[in-house]
């Protein structure tokens, strides 16, 4: 008993971010690494459009969310009963620009978790990958899977690529005070 008591406090204390990485991957690349999501996740929250956009390669990476089809079926029948037009699948209109500037606009607080990290990575290009939920405002709007890809440049780490899944929430969000 006291070794399973053990091995759950060693388990439950650990770190919500670390990530898994494959045995090729230089450890330093991958403590890099865990710091450019981490910031990431921080300038989000944080709306600090200038640490966001550092850590970008350039303002015009690939920007691209995949929306899942249970919930196209269900914004379109919700956004059909409003009479407005339904929801792209892919969304690759969007910009790493626009999102930053979406969240920094917002009067509301946000929140991005970010867990289940896995790092590959040769030194010189990486593959970052993990579970995202976002929250606005105290609720879950949307979750899914998050792939990055990264080059590293004479200034460290820098974002190449971003693609995600979406899961939108069931639930309506609650209504905001007028």
């Amino acid at each position: 008993m006291k070794h399973w008591l053990i091995a759950a406090l060693v388990f439950w204390s650990a770190p919500a971010c670390a990530a898994t990485a494959s045995s090729t991957t230089p450890k330093a690349d991958v403590v890099a690494l865990e710091q450019v999501v981490e910031a990431f996740r921080t300038a989000v929250v944080k709306k600090d459009k200038p640490a966001f956009m550092g850590l970008l390669y350039s303002a015009s990476i690939p920007w691209i969310g995949v929306v899942t089809d249970n919930s196209v079926k269900m914004a379109d029948e919700r956004r059909k009963a409003q009479s407005k037009p339904g929801i792209q699948k892919i969304s690759g209109t969007g910009s790493a620009t626009a999102f930053i500037d979406n969240i920094v606009e917002s009067a509301y607080p946000v929140d991005e978790t970010v867990d289940n990290v896995r790092i590959e990575s040769n030194g010189d290009v990486a593959q970052v990958y993990f579970d995202y939920s976002y929250v606005s405002n105290g609720y879950k709007s949307n979750w899914g899977q998050e792939s990055w890809q990264l080059v590293r440049t004479t200034l460290g780490w820098k974002i190449n690529s971003v693609i995600w899944s979406m899961e939108l929430n069931p639930v309506p969000p609650p209504p905001r005070p007028k």
